[in-house]
């Protein structure tokens, strides 16, 4: 699929170092928001982006649905860079497949932080695959990621130093490294909500950090943090103080604006409520003729990772002794 991406010339630059840890959307618009920065406290130093809902959880492991805000607050060992598809370093600063390719170790940064403070280490990695995305217990759609082969076995995750962790695989598995990039979860957190049940036997661990807990209590990794969420409306983003790459992001805050309805995105991208929203097919050619007028420029994005679905009605049946569907094209549908 093809995308477009739209941007206001002036905010472009400051968007190009935020988008990098944003959502991929299918098209962007980028523009001024006076309302947002008088709402917020900010100045010009910051991106509004549309939504189109809430999001479910604040919790990484639990997530299965878009928009998640996972990209700005937490990063795994490593990355796959959206324009070249390398696989780059994240939280690991290398890695090392030993000579049968059954066994992959990671070193990690030296001197990484959460974002309150205390020592991101290999046994925050241990713990975050073999206490959550490895555990049974817990309902995560990472884990059949993780599995190799036809018999879809699951890694071993162990440390083997004091910034070596080690991952053994049964058998040689290319996509592995790859999906080694699931977020990395503080133990000091949340170790307790892990080992403790309630009544039921589930892990306490399954209503931690839903959307309802304050943004201060959540404890993150990635460029940014979440500091304000109102419901329906949006979120706020600002970097992370303790974030390892240097520079620290340069763009002061993020916004998410919540507008659930298209249409009304459009109109306030053109009104310049919003830096960045999506350019559906529907608008290309009204938005592409107001480029220069409106001070913004459509870039093709290429391929994205976004599918369409076609079926075909294969009933062969009849009512009333008249085909469901027309012979001929029954005919075309049911013949491989």
């Amino acid at each position: 699929m093809k995308f477009s991406k739209l941007f206001r010339l002036q905010r472009f630059w400051a968007f190009v170092a935020a988008i990098a840890f944003t959502l991929t959307l299918p098209s962007v618009l980028t523009a001024c928001n006076p309302q947002a920065s008088n709402a917020t406290g900010a100045g010009d130093n910051q991106i509004v982006i549309s939504v189109l809902s809430d999001p479910k959880t604040f919790n990484p492991a639990l997530s299965a649905e878009s928009p998640s805000i996972f990209g700005l607050t937490y990063e795994g060992l490593v990355s796959e860079n959206p324009v070249t598809g390398e696989t780059e370093p994240r939280l690991a600063e290398s890695w090392e497949f030993s000579e049968d390719q059954l066994s992959l170790t990671f070193t990690l940064r030296d001197n990484l932080q959460w974002s309150d403070g205390e020592p991101l280490t290999v046994d925050d990695v241990v713990f975050s695959y073999n206490q959550i995305y490895l555990n049974e217990k817990i309902p995560t759609n990472s884990r059949d990621g993780l599995r190799v082969g036809v018999a879809g076995t699951l890694p071993t995750v162990e440390k083997v130093g004091d910034r070596q962790v080690k991952f053994t695989i049964t058998e040689p598995f290319a996509p592995f490294l790859n999906n080694t990039a699931l977020e990395i979860l503080p133990e000091h957190v949340l170790r307790e909500s892990v080992e403790q049940t309630d009544s039921e036997g589930n892990p306490l661990f399954l209503g931690t950090w839903g959307v309802s807990t304050p943004p201060q209590d959540l404890v993150s990794s990635g460029p940014y943090q979440l500091i304000n969420y109102a419901v329906g409306q949006r979120l706020i983003f600002q970097p992370n103080p303790y974030y390892w790459q240097t520079p620290k992001p340069y763009v002061d805050q993020i916004v998410w604006q919540i507008v659930p309805n298209t249409d009304t995105t459009l109109l306030q991208f053109r009104s310049g409520d919003l830096d960045v929203t999506g350019v559906s097919p529907d608008y290309f050619s009204l938005l592409k003729r107001e480029e220069d007028r409106g001070k913004f420029t459509i870039y093709n994005g290429g391929e994205a990772y976004g599918t369409s679905f076609i079926s075909f009605n294969l009933n062969t049946g009849k009512r009333d002794g008249k085909p469901l569907v027309d012979p001929i094209k029954s005919k075309w549908f049911n013949n491989l």
